[in-house]
């Protein structure tokens, strides 16, 4: 079963190969309140660590030794937060590994100056001038200011199986694998982005937790998940559900393996589960991804032996980010990597009976998590 958490495969997993050439970062996304204005804001705080094995004094940004020409790998901490919405910002701030303290081990810790997170504190702040951003075109950021002091409850999780279990891990099986903690955490606390105040409260929080690690990206890049879930049949909230789809293009061995998706739906208590590693449930996926109009509208459709599951998802452009990284190697391989945090759309989750489709519940989505790109090199 699916909603099971594992403090081991949160931990960091910068060993072995992947700690010259590998990241691992903790992804955390959540909706507060501005307190001035009582206007809903989606936000997003990250730590992502790269290639410990090739630290320096100074964080190492790849983009910059490109452009300098010397060739050397990336390695540091990159702190990520920012928001969507009319006023959306991508801050980073960078951190050498000298300057990082990490629980490598279960439960995992990252503290860096006032930067800390783990499974249940998220704290602290990035300041970018426009002078600075300005003169660093190799931070892949905007310019701005944010502090947060959060507090996590995760509640239910995703995890995927065997896939990232312990022997496909020790033998760096896949070139990105993922977790979710807490596919639906509650978080509460506060947020203050350039000066102004938020408050982010539990039950509004719609709060989500995950993790990905390995050597390289997959493209396409698909995610999407919400626990702001509605009932078209009954009118009723769902207050103990919650959807979690993600994946692409897995590479396990060098190998591609095309066009695969991962998804979990934990309906009131009920767990449906559309995974192509377990091969037994003959899980079957289809997903398209449109760019080209104002908004980037998703299509994904997954049976299994027992029940099916269609997902529509729309995301206003104008709300969203093209959110940026550099791989291990300091590629930057996605230009437009579609990033957004109020998504809206709707699932239809089915049982099979035989060739007969008995509909289990229609349901309207909001405050959903979203992402598409493909690699631009």
């Amino acid at each position: 079963m699916f909603n099971k958490q594992d403090p081991k495969r949160n931990a960091c997993m910068l060993t072995g190969k992947f700690k010259k050439r590998g990241y691992d970062w903790w992804w955390h996304s959540f909706t507060a309140v501005k307190d001035s204005t009582g206007e809903e804001v989606p936000f997003f705080v990250e730590f992502f660590l790269c290639n410990p094995s090739l630290q320096d004094s100074k964080p190492v940004l790849g983009q910059k030794e490109k452009t300098d020409g010397t060739g050397r790998k990336p390695s540091y901490l990159m702190v990520k937060a920012g928001c969507w919405g009319k006023n959306k910002v991508q801050l980073h701030r960078f951190f050498s590994w000298k300057d990082i303290e990490v629980h490598g081990k279960a439960p995992y810790s990252v503290k860096a100056d006032d930067c800390y997170a783990s499974d249940r504190e998220l704290r602290g702040s990035v300041n970018v001038s426009k002078e600075e951003n300005s003169l660093h075109p190799e931070w892949m950021c905007d310019a701005g200011s944010m502090e947060w002091n959060l507090t996590l409850e995760k509640q239910i999780a995703f995890n995927v199986g065997y896939g990232a279990g312990a022997l496909f891990r020790a033998l760096k099986a896949f070139e990105m694998y993922w977790h979710a903690e807490g596919m639906k955490t509650l978080v509460s606390g506060t947020v203050t982005l350039n000066g102004e105040r938020y408050t982010v409260k539990k039950e509004t929080s719609f709060g989500y937790a995950d993790k990905n690690w390995g050597c390289g990206f997959t493209s396409p890049w698909v995610w999407l998940s919400s626990n702001d879930l509605t009932s078209k049949v009954t009118g009723k909230r769902l207050e103990n559900s919650v959807f979690d789809i993600g994946g692409g293009r897995p590479k396990v061995f060098f190998i591609a393996l095309e066009r695969k998706l991962l998804s979990a739906f934990w309906y009131e208590g009920k767990p449906y589960e559309f995974n192509f590693s377990k091969f037994w449930t003959g899980t079957k996926t289809k997903f398209s991804s449109d760019t080209s109009g104002e908004e980037v509208v998703w299509h994904v459709e997954q049976e299994n032996n027992h029940s099916l599951m269609r997902t529509e998802m729309h995301c206003k452009k104008s709300d969203m980010l093209w959110v940026n990284y550099e791989d291990p190697d300091g590629n930057k391989r996605f230009e437009q990597l579609w990033n957004g945090g109020n998504g809206y759309g709707s699932v239809q989750l089915y049982e099979k009976k035989g060739k007969t489709l008995i509909l289990i519940d229609d349901i309207t989505v909001g405050h959903a998590g979203c992402e598409y790109g493909e690699f631009s090199c």
